[in-house]
């Protein structure tokens, strides 16, 4: 694989990711399951099978 088959492979992964973790969130926030909070405390962890890959990042999301 060269290389820009190999970004541009993890480019289309996280653009992935992105944008269906932002959809699942809006989708919650507009459900009215958070009920009154003003942040959502979230996190993303990042794993690749067959490998010790394990990427946590924890974050707050201002709701509105």
């Amino acid at each position: 694989m060269s290389e820009d088959a190999f970004n541009m492979s993890i480019r289309k992964f996280l653009k992935e990711v992105g944008v269906t973790s932002q959809r699942k969130i809006e989708e919650i926030a507009r459900e009215g399951q958070i009920g009154g909070e003003k942040k959502l405390n979230v996190r993303m962890t990042l794993t690749a099978e067959g490998t010790g890959l394990n990427h946590v990042v924890d974050g707050e999301i201002e709701l509105p």
